[in-house]
């Protein structure tokens, strides 16, 4: 079996500051979060297609780096990120100080504590999950990136090495960082985190 190669770009930095962005905050990168993302990516590539969240933060950027070199792009909605519920568009300041306890029983357990709303958290990884296997299948023995966010990330890391739902938000995803997995016949590798490219 040919390995096939997944590389996921976490979005830049959003307008609006820090807040719980799921799915249904659409905001565009700021000029920061442009740089953050071809920082990440210099002048790498190598990809044979680029998949992308349909949401603007990860899109605008996936069109623009397709473009920049000729590589097809398109769009898997189950990359898209968790859902917060009643916390979506708070900063994370109103949630650590205005639903403190609320916030540590999310840290603590992140699984059972879901924010009023908010999406399933194993529905979630299986989402996603669901999506990245399709990608190996449909790409197998190619090179891929998939544009995406901090969540999504965070859920295929835990899955490829086998780590329990409830320590997937003791995983920090950088804005604008890299993340490789390496699919081989023997599963998915994990090769680094927050990481940059080089030609």
């Amino acid at each position: 079996m040919k390995e096939t190669i997944v590389d996921f770009i976490r979005h830049g930095e959003p307008v609006g500051g820090r807040k719980y962005r799921g799915y249904t905050i659409n905001d565009p990168l700021t000029e920061q979060g442009w740089i953050q993302m071809w920082d990440a990516v210099g002048n790498y590539s190598y990809w044979q297609q680029i998949i992308s969240s349909p949401l603007a933060r990860c899109h605008a950027f996936a069109e623009a780096l397709g473009k920049r070199h000729q590589i097809g792009v398109s769009v898997e909605p189950r990359f898209k990120e968790v859902g917060f519920g009643i916390w979506e568009g708070l900063s994370h300041e109103a949630i650590k100080i205005g639903k403190a306890a609320e916030y540590l029983d999310f840290l603590r357990d992140p699984v059972k504590h879901r924010p009023s709303g908010a999406e399933d958290l194993g529905g979630f990884i299986q989402r996603v999950v669901s999506a990245y296997d399709d990608t190996v299948i449909r790409y197998q023995g190619q090179h891929c990136l998939v544009v995406t966010h901090a969540g999504v990330i965070r859920a295929i890391a835990a899955h490829v090495v086998h780590a329990a739902p409830i320590g997937l938000y003791r995983i920090k995803i950088s804005n604008g960082g890299i993340t490789r997995i390496r699919h081989t016949e023997t599963g998915g590798i994990l090769e680094f985190l927050n990481g940059k490219l080089t030609d």
